[in-house]
């Protein structure tokens, strides 16, 4: 049977006394971890860890779970040299080689994605050895251009968003002003990590090559944000992609279509976990 999920909160800071921990010194992580087996990292997108909650929770049945917030988000601290996706990657790394971590599964939704794909391509240890990226930004696709979400008002954020916009939308009048106060701080810090230039790295897609662990790539069939288009791109630029479309969700199929998105995540674990795969 399996066990139950345990959760705990804690504040990473690197503490070894080495040059690589000095540099991360001020680094103060908000974790949430749960269930026991292989480690997944799981790295939420633009809304917040909210928004990768029930994954979280579904895969704690079967794996150790550790969920950080980014630093920036939900009030937390952002030190002043954490400016960008690489950044923000380079000290996920360092976290997982601190503690000791190995054959990590890493899971990105949207800039989560992105900073799972920097990490990918800078893990020179190994650690990883899979992902799965879901509407992922992070490329650039010159034929169909990144929606700049900056430019966006809550109506627009809804209908690029979700498949079903009338669904989700929630018009910020409503919102309590804690709440209001909390979304507009996740942006501004969104802006500073991802905003030039908009939501992708120029040189990121012609180094994914060098990545040959197994990379599933998740994709909302009615995102407007980063269409399909793009999950088919990374999945061409990785040495071993491959892209699933989740029907009638939109850029947060995690929350739209949890069943179908769950069952291909577990899909992939399975086939991971087969000693008779190949490749």
């Amino acid at each position: 049977m399996t066990k139950l999920a345990y959760i705990k909160m804690f504040s990473y800071s690197g503490g070894m006394p080495t040059t690589a921990s000095a540099a991360y010194a001020d680094l103060s992580l908000t974790l949430s971890e749960a269930g026991e087996g292989r480690p997944v990292l799981i790295l939420h997108g633009g809304g917040g860890p909210a928004t990768v909650a029930g994954l979280a929770q579904h895969l704690s049945r079967t794996a150790h779970t550790i969920t950080p917030v980014h630093p920036g988000w939900d009030g937390t601290d952002r030190p002043a040299w954490l400016t960008g996706i690489a950044d923000l990657a380079l000290a996920y790394l360092h976290v997982l080689r601190e503690r000791g971590l190995r054959d990590v599964l890493v899971i990105g939704s949207s800039l989560g994605g992105w900073t799972a794909a920097e990490m990918a391509v800078r893990d020179t240890e190994g650690i990883i050895t899979g992902l799965v990226l879901i509407d992922a930004v992070g490329v650039r696709v010159e034929t169909e251009p990144i929606t700049d979400f900056f430019a966006l008002d809550a109506r627009g954020i809804a209908e690029h968003s979700w498949h079903d916009s009338e669904r989700y939308y929630v018009d910020p009048a409503d919102l309590p002003a804690e709440e209001l106060a909390r979304r507009q701080a996740n942006m501004a810090t969104m802006r500073v990590l991802a905003g030039d230039p908009n939501m992708h790295d120029p040189a990121l897609l012609s180094r994914l090559g060098r990545v040959q662990v197994p990379a599933l790539l998740l994709w909302g069939e009615s995102d407007r944000i980063v269409t399909p288009a793009y999950g088919a791109a990374y999945a061409e630029a990785f040495g071993d992609g491959r892209l699933e479309v989740v029907p009638e969700a939109g850029h947060l199929p995690q929350i739209e279509r949890p069943d179908a998105t769950f069952a291909l995540i577990d899909e992939y674990l399975r086939r991971a976990s087969d000693p008779s795969r190949k490749g």
